[in-house]
């Protein structure tokens, strides 16, 4: 049995397998089917029942599970994460793994379907160096993404002066891994 961090580097090839097999739609199925409608099923199933409830249920234990470093910031109206050091990504960068070409971008591929079918939006960003930021608010809260500081104040990722890399995606509204432009 390999350990928890082992199977990020496996993850990570298994993606770009996936990708070289069937381009980035086969691995979009992937992320889809294989983790949003399987492995994280009860994910689904609270988030739909409880709505930010949900969320705070199963993101509390997951990324403290994980060893995440990261805060969160949850109001009656938004779910927001703020991600100072992933765990899996920190490991891919520590040992030199980088196979697929945009390992962060399967948050989005299983949690984005999760949220839309759930009735919710996410306005996102990620770094490619293990730091990330997410907003999740109901489908019909038309609410920008906050300003940064303005709602996580001085735990808000994009503070951080290595935040910014020439890679960043952000994902505006977002729900499908396709529907983000790069700042």
């Amino acid at each position: 049995m390999i350990g928890c961090y082992d199977f990020c580097g496996h993850y990570e090839w298994t993606f770009e397998w996936l990708r070289a097999q069937g381009g980035h739609d086969l691995v979009r199925a992937y992320w889809d089917e294989a983790i949003h409608q399987d492995s994280q099923l009860h994910a689904s199933k609270l988030i739909e029942a409880k709505g930010i409830e949900g969320m705070k249920e199963y993101w509390g234990p997951t990324l403290a599970d994980e060893g995440a470093v990261y805060e969160r910031t949850v109001t009656d109206d938004v779910f927001r994460i703020d991600m100072h050091e992933c765990p899996s990504k920190g490991f891919l960068l520590r040992n030199g793994l980088n196979q697929y070409t945009d390992y962060c971008d399967h948050c989005m591929g299983w949690i984005g379907p999760l949220m839309q079918k759930a009735g919710f939006v996410i306005d996102h960003e990620h770094n490619h160096c293990g730091q990330c930021w997410w907003e999740m608010r109901r489908a019909a809260d038309t609410t920008p993404p906050s300003q940064p500081g303005k709602l996580a104040g001085k735990d808000d990722v994009r503070l951080r002066p290595d935040w910014k890399s020439p890679h960043t995606d952000h994902y505006a509204r977002a729900t499908d891994p396709d529907d983000k432009t790069t700042v």
